[in-house]
């Protein structure tokens, strides 16, 4: 772990560099673009940027299939426009948080080119290979992008293993080599200068010994297998181990964030304890689950009181020991502000701040995903055919092959596809919003005319100015960083309040998250609070009676000494 827990006071910036800004003009985003634009994140104020997948890769899951970890894709550029932006990004006193991927590879990675060209290849055994079953897959377990976790192939008559795309083949980490292999290319990157890693779903890596079946689901010929090959007997170990190999004995203020699905709070305590020396904070993924039925693709109304509860109870759960990343939007999540706000443009402004005055007063690291703080919105889509992201194209062919309701299975893609997350960096207010000269991968989200980064970043009311004011705050106010966390309100369909306290300090955090006027009680004890940050003009700059009136998506912070 790092000395001094730096991140504590943090903030995290992700880039989607397909997505962020496209300085050639075919279309999509790469390395230049993002050097073009490291001043919009030192104006912000961010102090790591956490980069998605640049490696080389055939992109079947938009770089999440790895052909060669210690290579750029020429799809982005080169080495050396990263190691200029390693060095941009140093200058301005921020590091840099690559995107590690070793659960899978693609299958086009020289390893399992060599693991799948004979049973006999010194690498056979660095990918999970197994024998069918009475004619069919080894056993039922389901590929979390549809399908069977299983391929068949033919020129070795086995199947391998994939939880994913069957172009991304699962690593064996039971594999002494296999490791010693990935922490060599860890340390390799730590030595060209980049300052940490971003896990991808790094709780999947040990599953359970012999592979048995998922327990059958009527109906469904392939389950979801999540118990058997997440969390596994030996992930603490392998962690441990990586950080032994790869971290031990080098000086610098190093960040490791485990990608875990599905991790509980007790494990997350585990795997984030200082002492155990395994990572230094987890993703996880409850309280964007709140919405979703037996699938992502099932849609709940949103439970406002469940979704706080969901948070609190991860605030106290980790307040003794250990640490949680906080975000609202990824690429792998549709955006906050459609999602958890409200994008009527009527109050759109004041939702996205309000949302991240909510995260950002939080005990645990903020995450800002790109064009979140500007308040981007999902894209209205037309149709089915305009989805890109292979987990909604295989949905959308489930969809069909079963004779499901068509109208109601795209209003869910609509709603929570991953390709919301994926439209083209809102620059400007331009036809491709000054992602691109040329034709975009993804569409443009037409109110690119109105939102957008140039029309903001000067801007003092702007969502922009009020993330740049939340960033300066966490690094200013040791309250947000060290203080106590507790729940206020947490039954109130409307309202999220809580509050974070040291010895010395005192913060109160109000929200109104709906669209009518709250009236709030406070009590004496808050008097003389002064305002920290507000997301309405006008708002009072002290405390000075015990009731508060909140206005429509109304959020505050207030200060006790």
């Amino acid at each position: 772990m790092s000395s001094g827990a730096w991140w504590k006071s943090a903030v995290v910036y992700q880039i989607y560099p397909r997505s962020f800004a496209d300085a050639n003009g075919d279309g999509m985003g790469d390395l230049a673009g993002i050097l073009e634009h490291l001043d919009h994140l030192q104006a912000l104020g961010v102090d790591v940027v956490w980069l998605s997948p640049i490696y080389r890769s055939p992109q079947a899951d938009n770089g999440y299939d790895i052909s060669d970890y210690q290579d750029v894709d020429p799809l982005f550029g080169t080495l050396e426009q990263l190691d200029a932006i390693i060095a941009g990004l140093h200058e301005r006193g921020m590091k840099l948080l690559m995107d590690l991927v070793v659960n899978h590879t693609s299958d086009e990675h020289p390893w399992f080119v060599a693991s799948r060209s004979s049973r006999h290849d010194p690498k056979r055994d660095w990918y999970i290979w197994r024998d069918g079953r009475d004619g069919a897959e080894p056993n039922n377990w389901g590929s979390l992008f549809s399908g069977s976790a299983w391929q068949l192939d033919e020129a070795t008559g086995q199947y391998y293993l994939h939880l994913f795309a069957t172009k991304q083949p699962d690593l064996n980490w039971e594999n002494p080599a296999v490791r010693q292999a990935v922490y060599a290319m860890m340390r390799w990157w730590l030595d060209r200068g980049v300052d940490g890693f971003r896990m991808d779903v790094i709780n999947f890596i040990s599953k359970q010994p012999g592979l048995p079946d998922a327990p059958a689901v009527a109906g469904q010929r392939f389950v979801s297998a999540f118990q058997l090959f997440a969390d596994g007997p030996r992930i603490h170990e392998f962690l441990a181990e990586m950080h032994r190999e790869v971290f031990d004995g080098r000086e610098g203020t190093f960040l490791t964030v485990g990608e875990m699905p599905g991790v509980t709070t007790e494990e997350a305590v585990r795997y984030t304890d200082p002492a155990r020396r395994e990572v230094d904070m987890v993703f996880q993924f409850e309280h964007v689950s709140i919405d979703h039925g037996a699938s992502k693709w099932n849609l709940l109304p949103l439970d406002l009181v469940a979704l706080k509860q969901s948070l609190n109870r991860w605030q106290v759960a980790l307040a003794e020991r250990g640490w949680n990343s906080l975000y609202w939007d990824n690429h792998d999540q549709p955006r906050a502000v459609s999602r958890f706000g409200d994008d009527d443009p009527e109050v759109w402004a004041a939702s996205a701040k309000a949302l991240g005055t909510i995260l950002h007063g939080m005990r645990g690291t903020p995450y800002v995903y790109q064009g979140e703080e500007l308040g981007m919105t999902n894209f209205p889509w037309r149709t089915a055919a305009q989805f890109q992201d292979v987990e909604s194209v295989n949905h959308w062919h489930d969809v069909l092959a079963g004779g499901q309701d068509q109208e109601e299975a795209f209003r869910a893609l609509a709603a929570v596809s991953r390709d919301n997350a994926r439209t083209p960096m809102q620059w400007d207010g331009s036809g491709t919003a000054g992602f691109t000269t040329g034709t975009p991968w993804l569409p443009v989200n037409p109110n690119a005319s109105w939102l957008n980064a140039a029309a903001q970043v000067d801007d003092p009311d702007s969502v922009f100015a009020h993330y740049a004011a939340l960033i300066r705050l966490r690094h200013e106010q040791p309250v947000l960083a060290e203080g106590d966390f507790a729940a206020l309100l947490e039954n109130d369909p409307e309202i999220w309040a809580y509050t974070r306290s040291t010895a010395t300090q005192r913060l109160l955090v109000l929200a109104n998250c709906s669209r009518h006027e709250r009236e709030l009680e406070l009590g004496d004890g808050w008097i003389g609070a002064r305002l920290l940050l507000g997301n309405l003009p006008g708002t009072e700059e002290a405390l000075t009676g015990g009731a508060v009136t909140l206005a429509p998506w109304d959020a505050r912070m207030y200060l006790l000494g």
